[in-house]
């Protein structure tokens, strides 16, 4: 059972989505991620809209879905044919969009509404298991293809308000991202793995750590042990600091929610 530092304020969620299609397609391998999606979707209840930065957009400047039926991308290539009938018809929520977009650009942040754009695999294969059903209003928000992580933890910052309504807010990406290790034999790289897990899990839980120094550690993420082992592009890390950004202020240390493994790696999940 997860215990919430505040139960006024919305959770915040760095979650994995796993390999492409394959979470919701029963591959082994995404098993303990799988059960975890599920119950923990089930302690968090039901919220009247959900906020997803996914690893998969990256855009100049920060950009937000606002059509208000947005379709799906199916972002991936080499499964087999049911990975491409994959559906999720959440719709959209031009109101938050325009909310998010108005938050953004009042702290300096540019920022661009995106009518066309619909849903990537980071943000459907995660939600479709922890909310089937498809019936909450959901948006996206783009990730900055600057790929700084100080000014992803200021998007974060600029949206915090978000959390004084019923309104999930997900990072979804992997606190591991190696495709080599993940798909070859020929690379173990549990030990690394391991060391870079440990170094996140204390960033990110540990409160004896000051924040200022926490911030500090997620901006240089490059100096922790085997850090570009673990993440040679940083785009599956940098929703974990836009989390962090809408956190901050209210909820400095998060608890660890999951610390499993996919496919064989170690992967660890945050809650705020």
């Amino acid at each position: 059972m997860i215990r919430r530092v505040s139960q006024a304020l919305a959770p915040v969620l760095f979650l994995p989505h796993g390999g492409g299609p394959l979470p919701v397609l029963g591959d082994k391998g995404h098993e303990e991620m799988v059960s975890f999606l599920k119950e923990i979707a089930i302690e968090l209840g039901e919220p009247s809209a959900i906020l997803v930065i996914s690893a998969h957009w990256e855009e100049k400047q920060a950009t937000i879905t606002s059509n208000s039926q947005p379709g799906i991308i199916h972002d991936y290539y080499g499964f087999p044919a049911a990975a491409y009938e994959i559906q999720y018809a959440a719709p959209g929520n031009p109101a938050l969009a325009n909310e998010i977009y108005t938050l953004l650009t009042a702290h300096g942040i540019p920022a661009k509404l995106d009518e066309q754009r619909g849903f990537d695999h980071g943000m459907f294969i995660p939600l479709k298991l922890m909310f089937p059903q498809a019936r909450i209003p959901c948006v996206q928000l783009s990730l900055l293809n600057s790929m700084n992580p100080r000014i992803h933890i200021a998007l974060g910052k600029a949206i915090a308000a978000l959390r004084n309504r019923n309104i999930l807010i997900v990072g979804s990406g992997m606190s591991f991202h190696n495709l080599k290790a993940f798909f070859s034999d020929m690379i173990d790289g549990r030990r690394e793995n391991e060391a870079f897990d440990d170094w996140l899990i204390e960033t990110c839980t540990d409160p004896s750590i000051l924040p200022e120094v926490r911030e500090q550690r997620l901006i240089e993420w490059e100096k922790a042990p085997f850090a570009r082992f673990c993440h040679p592009r940083e785009e599956h890390l940098l929703p974990l600091h836009v989390c962090y950004g809408i956190a901050c202020a209210d909820t400095p240390t998060a608890q660890t929610v999951f610390n499993g493994e996919i496919m064989g790696r170690k992967v660890t999940s945050f809650l705020w």
